[in-house]
């Protein structure tokens, strides 16, 4: 940097300055008089405070952002090319469709963050003067570094990640379907429980990575490295920890238990599903289940809106992304079903009326909720003892007498107390 004119330097600004820049961006964003475009290109912003602002369609390109708070900020489009965002906390930011290439993101916290079709490929970081035109000046910072960052729980779908150097990273529980990861640099990451269906994993290093629980179903695998890397539980096409159903005859079998429900037990059978794949089923969209055992099921990306699962015996199961959307889940047993990104919106979990006195409540305990929506859901009197709520929604959700005993609700969204107070 010591060959740089005076112009190409960073200029260092103080946090009376960055709010008034701010100011000028939200009276933009307002159609108020006196706005104008955030631009931090080139300046030095090292350890100040943006947290909770909306910055959308700013520029902080070559910025210097070292140990920034940018806390639940709003920064969709921004552009952070080859800027230096080394430590900065974007704990829950919004990032969709950001420009990162290029960008030093090594130990930064982007826990929760939404990086929605965010382009993390390589950049090379360039500047223009009257006399060479355009010329490169930090050559070594062609790839996004993310060495050590924390994108746990992150929503990376269909972002672009070709070529990042992101060793070490942790992407536990992160949505990461159709996310391009060509020749990335994964060694030693930790994508336990992460969803990269469809992703594009062509000549990617993962070596020593901890793909445990990790959704892996429709990824493009050509040339990858996986020297070492733990795939406990990982769910693929070809196999998972179930059997596959298209050994059983399931379509009868569900006829009859539908049958069986129908007619209070006269007529056909309870089926049994337990420990078995059916994600061949496709769609199981309103269906009488009552009483199915299917405990420890794999039902991954099935759509059962509407279905009748009252008293359902589902512990263990995997239901992330599921499309539970109005489902009656009243009574089920969930202890330890995974229910990660799963659509639960309007759907019942209330207590299964058994008799005059006698409720039997829907148990989800220690059961993982991570991202799921369950807005205006019933959970009342449910029992989510241990279980993971995180950054899941629960905007106007019934919750009265829920028990919430134990549970992770960090970056829970829509949650209040007063809503399960007796």
């Amino acid at each position: 940097m010591g060959a740089l004119s005076e112009e190409q330097l960073r200029k260092r600004i103080s946090q009376q300055e960055l709010n008034v820049i701010c100011a000028r961006h939200d009276r933009l964003w307002q159609a108020r008089p006196g706005g104008a475009r955030a631009v931090f290109a080139w300046m030095d912003l090292s350890g100040l405070d943006l947290s909770g602002r909306n910055l959308t369609d700013a520029d902080f390109s070559a910025a210097e952002m070292r140990g920034c708070d940018l806390t639940g900020c709003k920064l969709d489009n921004a552009t952070f090319f080859g800027s230096d965002m080394q430590e900065a906390i974007l704990v829950d930011a919004s990032l969709r469709r950001a420009d990162l290439r290029g960008a030093c993101l090594r130990g930064a916290d982007l826990s929760g963050a939404d990086l929605f079709e965010a382009d993390l490929r390589e950049g090379t970081l360039a500047t223009a003067n009257a006399r060479d035109g355009f010329r490169i000046v930090e050559p070594k910072r062609n790839q996004t570094q993310a060495q050590g960052a924390c994108l746990a729980g992150a929503n990376l779908q269909r972002s672009r990640l070709s070529g990042v150097a992101a060793q070490s990273a942790d992407f536990s529980d992160a949505i990461m379907k159709d996310c391009k990861l060509v020749r990335a640099n994964l060694k030693s990451a930790n994508f336990r429980g992460a969803d990269l269906a469809g992703a594009d994993l062509s000549g990617a290093d993962l070596t020593g990575a901890d793909l445990r629980d990790a959704v892996l179903v429709g990824i493009t695998a050509t040339m990858w490295r996986a020297d070492g890397a733990n795939m406990d539980g990982a769910l693929t096409d070809k196999a998972s920890a179930g059997a596959p159903v298209a050994r059983m005859p399931a379509a009868d079998m569900l006829h009859e238990h539908a049958v069986w429900c129908e007619s209070g037990g006269a007529k056909g059978q309870p089926s049994v599903f337990d420990g078995v794949d059916l994600r061949g089923l496709g769609s199981i969209t309103g269906l009488n289940l009552t009483a199915l055992s299917a405990k420890g099921g794999v039902f991954y990306g099935l759509d059962m809106e509407g279905v009748q699962l009252q008293g359902a015996q589902l512990q263990g199961a995997d239901l992330r992304s599921t499309k539970l959307r109005r489902a009656d889940l009243r009574g089920a047993r969930l202890n330890g079903a995974r229910l990660g990104g799963a659509d639960l919106r309007e759907a019942q979990l209330g207590p299964l009326m058994l008799g005059p006195d006698r409720l039997l409540p829907a148990d989800l305990t220690g059961a993982s909720l991570r991202g799921a929506d369950l807005s205006g859901a019933d959970l009342r009197r449910a029992i989510l003892c241990d279980a993971d709520l995180s950054r899941a929604s629960l905007h106007g959700a019934h919750a009265r007498l829920a028990d919430f005993t134990g549970a992770t609700l960090i970056g829970t969204r829509g949650y209040d107390p007063k809503d399960h107070a007796a």
